[in-house]
């Protein structure tokens, strides 16, 4: 079943500033995203009514939401970006793995940079200083306790 433009549309309050979507969705992988059918295959509202009202969207990029509400579909409000341009916009706070992605310095001040950066097999960058101090501690730890 193809779910027509005007279907789509109607299911946009263009009310305010940002177009809030009110159709289905908000839920799943795409959590506080609007969902829709369109063309025989499902997609983020946004996006949808970005290719509807704007066009095509670069292969290789994504749509960011410039004024951070992820409900909103207004074109206005949308900006074609690379991921990773997508994911440094949206390090706000309200993600910690986004603003952890903007800490250039440890908690003790050390940089994550050049030999002082490890990075560990599911991502999660370490200062190379500081985890070696953490084994060390914990080696000698282990040594007065097993004496």
């Amino acid at each position: 079943m193809r779910t027509d433009p005007q279907t789509v549309l109607r299911q946009i309050d263009a009310t305010g500033d940002c177009w809030q979507w009110t159709g289905n969705g908000r839920g799943g992988r795409l959590k506080n995203y609007g969902r829709v059918k369109y063309q025989g295959r499902g997609q983020a509202a946004h996006r949808c009514v970005w290719e509807m009202l704007v066009g095509k969207i670069p292969k290789g990029l994504v749509i960011d939401h410039l004024c951070k509400n992820t409900l909103c579909v207004n074109p206005d409000h949308l900006e074609p970006v690379t991921q990773a341009e997508n994911i440094r916009r949206g390090a706000t706070g309200t993600n910690q793995a986004k603003t952890n992605l903007l800490k250039t310095h440890c908690p003790q001040g050390h940089e994550y940079a050049g030999e002082n950066l490890r990075v560990r097999k599911n991502g999660h960058r370490v200062c190379r200083i500081c985890d070696n101090a953490r084994v060390l501690a914990a080696y000698h730890r282990n040594k007065e306790t097993n004496q």
